[in-house]
């Protein structure tokens, strides 16, 4: 089921439709509170088992909490509830009269192995108010050590934003629901793993068209195509590469490395003459040729290569700018440009658009070389990456996948989110790794933005699983090293799929290193 990417006026609009279509908002805040009991029973059970304790606020957020107190006292654990305030809504009024017999008298004390923070929800905005906060510095200080599992959203963090502009409360675990909020993907610190729990939000955000979809190995698992048992090098296509001036051949062979284990059939490494034997002795598998000087050695380049990546240390020098313009007059054929390949068309959108017009092209910059090449400010990139990165792509009828957290991929029409990643690839060099994934797909398959999305989503599961335990010490050889893992996890599946088991429709792990 896709899995929508909202923001709070987005997720309120979503539950309008579903009471609307004829699903009582009851019924949406009990699916709400017994997904959450399920999640807390199954994954902290032995710390449930210390005692639960619940914090509840005045709205549906807290009667979602009330919700899941009565679940988990029917479960025979021991539930004590904190409140805020009396309830403000009839939904809520009506779940804690309905689990206020069952919680235990008093309130939470320190012995609790589970902390359910229920005390603002996606409405909520600015810094929380003195009550609230109060009740958040209670989570902090009170239960210090155990699992702290959020409704919806970390009491706190704007839904939308991310932001924390107040008291927060930072998760262990949030389960939140029907879509994924974009303050949880821009806040992962707070938000800790989280889960997307089916409360009968699906044909609604389905239907929906405009939101975001969130990238999984499903769309993955559609884009990517097989190797067949008579595959040969040239089934598997051709790639260029084209970067590596002097002093960075680096890069151009880890991006080589990345099409290799991405199962590229052959790669040919277009470098500046002073890195073409650093290129032959850093990756022998590949092949190796120095920058087309005229446009007839452009043209020979292109009508071997199937896709052509071109950024990776191409340096920005009117040297590499020429190598630039050659490739791009003289091959019409699918692109992926990233690195110097942005940075040199400064502040040119308009050039770069005439030179992509017509071909499958994708450019993958990161907020400084999408700032640079726009000419935006970079506090309007990060605060606004779901929507620059749509507007870019209409303007250069492209494809932009803009990286960072989460990264955004789209085209114009659809936009995808790719909440896949680890600080591990807040390194140099990991950019060069996503553009031979992407490059490689781009080159099998032709599509510009499923290439992107699965490439970077592979890309953030190979992270995933290589910082996992403790992202200090882990490299992008150790990322690289798990492509063919990753590989493997969305090969083809013999047969007709079976219905998905999943409990979730989304899960994220949690990221990065806590202090």
């Amino acid at each position: 089921m896709t899995v929508r990417v909202v923001t709070a006026a987005e997720a309120a609009e979503l539950d309008r439709r579903a009471i609307a279509s004829g699903t009582p908002s009851r019924t949406l805040m009990q699916a709400a509170g017994r997904a959450t009991a399920h999640a807390i029973i199954s994954r902290y059970g032995d710390d449930a088992r210390r005692g639960v304790a619940v914090y509840a606020g005045t709205g549906n957020n807290g009667g979602d909490a009330w919700v899941i107190a009565g679940e988990l006292a029917r479960a025979k654990l021991r539930v004590r509830v904190h409140e805020t305030g009396e309830p403000r809504t009839p939904d809520a009024l009506a779940e804690r009269a309905a689990a206020l017999p069952l919680v235990e008298p008093g309130s939470p004390d320190d012995t609790a192995g589970v902390v359910v923070d229920g005390l603002l929800g996606t409405g909520a905005s600015g810094a929380p108010r003195e009550g609230v906060a109060d009740a958040i510095a209670r989570i902090a200080t009170l239960h210090a050590g155990a699992r702290i599992v959020s409704v919806d959203v970390p009491s706190g963090v704007d839904a939308t934003t991310g932001a924390t502009p107040g008291a927060f409360v930072r998760a262990d675990c949030t389960v939140t629901y029907g879509t994924l909020k974009r303050g949880l993907l821009l806040n992962r610190d707070a938000a800790g793993c989280v889960l997307v729990a089916d409360i009968g939000l699906g044909a609604a955000a389905a239907a929906w068209n405009e939101l975001p979809s969130l990238v999984d190995d499903t769309l993955v698992r559609a884009i990517v195509p097989p190797i067949t048992a008579n595959a040969h090098k040239g089934t598997r296509k051709r790639l260029v590469i084209v970067g590596g001036a002097a002093g960075m051949a680096g890069a151009s062979i880890l991006a080589a490395r990345a099409a290799m284990r991405s199962g590229i059939g052959m790669t040919k490494l277009c470098v500046a003459r002073e890195s073409l034997e650093a290129v032959q002795a850093g990756e022998p598998a590949a092949m190796a040729a120095v920058w087309p000087e005229s446009a007839d050695e452009a043209r020979a380049l292109g009508e071997w290569a199937h896709a052509i990546l071109i950024g990776p240390g191409l340096g920005r020098t009117s040297a590499s700018f020429a190598v630039l313009e050659h490739v791009l007059r003289c091959f019409a054929g699918p692109v992926v440009l990233d690195a110097d390949a942005l940075s040199l068309f400064e502040g040119q959108t308009r050039q770069l658009a005439t030179l992509l017009d017509g071909r499958a092209a994708v450019i993958t910059p990161h907020e400084v070389e999408f700032s640079r090449l726009t000419g935006m400010s970079l506090d309007a990139v990060e605060a606004g990456r779901f929507e620059v990165a749509a507007d870019l792509a209409r303007a250069l009828s492209c494809t932009v996948l803009l990286k960072g957290v989460p990264t955004v991929i789209a085209d114009g029409t659809l936009t995808n989110v790719s909440a896949a990643g680890s600080p591990v690839l807040a390194t140099a060099g990991s950019g060069d790794v996503l553009g031979g994934i992407v490059a490689t797909l781009l080159a099998q398959t032709g599509q510009a933005r499923e290439s992107a999305a699965a490439g970077a989503w592979v890309h953030g599961r190979a992270a995933e699983r290589a910082g996992g335990g403790r992202v200090r010490g882990a490299t992008l050889d150790d990322v690289l090293g798990e492509l063919r893992a990753v590989w493997s996890e969305v090969r083809p599946l013999d047969g007709p799929s079976a219905p998905d088991a999943r409990p979730w429709l989304a899960e994220l792990p949690a990221v990065g290193e806590r202090g």
